[in-house]
């Protein structure tokens, strides 16, 4: 197709395209990092590590009990990686989606905290692929600080993802 633009052949180019002989200005770029976002952090089980989470991530620390009204709405899950932590997960996914959570809260996915260091058993590894079916899953791994208490400074080597979550910096 010519549109009397000169000769030579056809391209298409994304974006806006300067006139001939205009000095082009370069496209404004988004931010590196977006905005954090502060999260109630809802354990699913006791010792599933949600005080740990929000002293490190930031955000609430909600316990077990759900977010109150002055807490931040978006909602994260927290389970440890052991059989009775992922098999309260989907059952409190399912409640939260049929309407059992208080309205207004946004349940943003799941965090699954380590239970132990190195790997996980093939059927324990089966039940988080069941998960993250279903839910956006988060993983944590085991941090030997965190067992002595040195919660403070930068989110340890490993925990990345939910450092970007969460908006917190390495």
């Amino acid at each position: 197709m010519r549109t009397g633009m000169g000769e030579g052949p056809e391209i298409w180019i994304r974006g806006p395209v300067a006139p001939p002989g205009a000095e082009a200005t370069p496209p404004e770029h988004a931010p590196a990092h977006a905005t954090p976002r502060r999260f109630s952090w809802v354990g699913l089980h006791g010792g599933a590590g949600v005080s740990t989470l929000a002293a490190v991530y930031g955000g609430h620390d909600s316990g077990r009990a759900w977010p109150g009204p002055a807490d931040p709405r978006w909602v994260l899950f927290v389970a440890r990686t052991h059989a009775a932590g992922l098999d309260s997960v989907i059952p409190a996914v399912e409640a939260f989606r049929s309407g059992e959570a208080p309205p207004g809260l946004d349940l943003e996915a799941v965090v699954l905290v380590a239970d132990a260091p190195g790997r996980l058993p093939r059927p324990l590894a089966h039940r988080i692929r069941l998960v993250e079916s279903v839910i956006d899953v988060y993983r944590v791994p085991w941090v030997p600080e965190w067992r002595v208490g040195g919660l403070g400074g930068r989110p340890p080597h490993g925990t990345d993802s939910p450092a970007r979550l969460t908006g917190a910096t390495r």
